[in-house]
């Protein structure tokens, strides 16, 4: 059964609303065709009897110490409001429910079940109650004996949670699953939007250069190349690959990343960039184009400044083209790559262009023609400037019982051909690459990303060599 925030509370009386911000007000329009999804996802080994009681508790905590949690979203012809409860609702019954079969004669694994939650979308249902739609839901599933354990899922709505707080809200999750404190309440998302929070003097850009960005916005993005499209036309649904590397690997790239000066996820962007061109049959030298979306999180530059447990959305984005030719080594693409969004952020282009931003995603919802073969994408890959690290995971997961924790976001409606999560988990590299399907199929992503782990590992085993000869 799901578990709905602001479930039972229909006191008029004791709701406090406002109207969402732009960015807020964008992700009203993405998540009903498929992007923006948020999910939190553990894999727990104790059996679902003895979870569905702790799993119950622990969201209620959540709720407690993020009102925006407990938030609905309503419509109205004027558009949606955000209505938060003053008091928290209480508990729906989180029963233990049977998992679907994926297939036929099927097993349903954790990541089977994980992808089926990934793509239920609620707010995709035009018949919402009057009052509005919860923007939390959460599953219990009791894996089929041969598998074992329990699958706890919660779905977020964007607008409630970003990538920081998506990671800050598991590892709560995992705190109070383990037997932690519930946190002081924090209210930052229930009161503002981060435009709201933005410093004027960093707002600010004159009217001529704002049109002057729309307008290279929308040149480059009708020049770039994407991955070539499986199925378009097509019913679309997000699936998810995961990559990994161990902690000697991991600790060679991040070493490798900081000899080069650039940041891992420059890296990633510039490894997955040519990979996706090792993948088409191009001529040597034969040049393509492709757009990144490096995503950035706001709160450190917002007044007041906030931190990852203040829940809400308070990302940006910076969007950048680069033309190769095949012939790039991995580390000359990353230094443009971290070049290029750093001197826009130098100049403030994450705060500035906000509004542009967003004002272009909604009209590429509005008309999908105006995306190559109208498949609605925005770029080839999206990475996080910063990776999520929690060096001591392992030991709350083990202390929980979790043994596998999850959390990423859906991209099949409007977005780019493959986002990348990242996370350094106990010194191990692991990323979580969403993909719309079948607009790209996972025999094909899956190739991309063997391509990308061969050049990350080819790029720092050179490093690794030339260090040697250098002593």
């Amino acid at each position: 059964m799901d578990l709905s925030a602001g479930a039972g509370v229909d006191d008029a009386a004791e709701w406090r609303t406002r109207a969402p911000g732009g960015t807020e007000h964008s992700w009203c329009r993405a998540v009903p065709g498929g992007t923006g999804t948020t999910l939190l996802a553990l894999r727990l080994s104790r059996d679902a009897a003895a979870e569905a009681s702790a799993a119950r508790a622990a969201l209620r905590s959540l709720q407690n110490a993020h009102p925006v949690l407990r938030a609905r979203l309503r419509t109205s012809p004027s558009g949606p409001t955000l209505a938060f409860p003053n008091s928290a609702p209480p508990p729906a019954p989180l029963l233990p429910l049977e998992p679907p079969l994926p297939a036929p004669d099927a097993t349903p694994d954790f990541d089977a079940l994980l992808e089926h939650e990934l793509n239920r979308n609620p707010w995709a249902d035009p018949e919402a109650s009057d009052d509005g739609a919860p923007v939390l839901f959460a599953t219990l599933y009791e894996l089929p004996p041969a598998t074992g354990g329990t699958a706890l899922f919660v779905r977020i709505h964007t607008i409630a949670c970003d990538r920081s707080a998506a990671n800050a809200l598991a590892r709560e999750l995992v705190a109070l699953l383990g037997g932690g404190e519930e946190r002081e309440p924090e209210d930052a998302a229930a009161e503002a939007a981060l435009e709201e929070r933005i410093p004027q003097r960093d707002a600010w850009k004159p009217f001529w250069a704002r049109g002057l960005d729309m307008v290279g916005y929308s040149i480059n993005g009708l020049r770039t190349s994407t991955l070539p499209f499986q199925e378009t036309g097509t019913e679309r649904s997000t699936q998810m690959l995961r990559l990994g590397l161990g902690r000697d690997e991991t600790t060679r790239l991040l070493d490798a990343c900081k000899e080069n000066g650039v940041r891992l996820c420059s890296a990633m962007a510039a490894a997955t960039m040519l990979a996706a061109r090792q993948s088409k049959p191009l001529e040597s030298g034969q040049q393509e184009t492709y757009s990144v979306v490096t995503l950035i999180n706001c709160r450190k530059f917002l007044e007041p400044a906030l931190d990852d447990h203040n829940v809400g959305f308070f990302y940006s984005a910076i969007t950048n083209t680069h033309t190769i030719d095949g012939d790039e080594g991995l580390w000359e693409l990353a230094k443009r790559c971290h070049d290029s969004y750093t001197g826009a952020k130098s100049n403030k282009k994450h705060l500035t262009d906000i509004s542009d931003l967003n004002f272009l995603m909604c009209r590429a919802l509005d008309n999908p023609q105006l995306t190559t073969a109208g498949a609605l994408r925005t770029a080839l890959v999206s990475v996080f400037e910063e990776p999520v690290v929690a060096d001591d995971m392992a030991e709350l997961q083990s202390k929980a019982g979790v043994e596998d924790c999850v959390c990423c976001a859906t991209v099949h409606g409007i977005g780019p051909s493959i986002a990348v999560f990242d996370s350094i988990k106990d010194g191990r590299l692991d990323c979580e690459c969403v993909y719309p399907s079948p607009l790209h199929s996972r025999k094909q992503v899956q190739e991309i990303f063997d391509k990308v782990k061969q050049i990350l590992h080819h790029a720092t085993d050179e490093d690794l060599e030339d260090f040697a000869d250098c002593n």
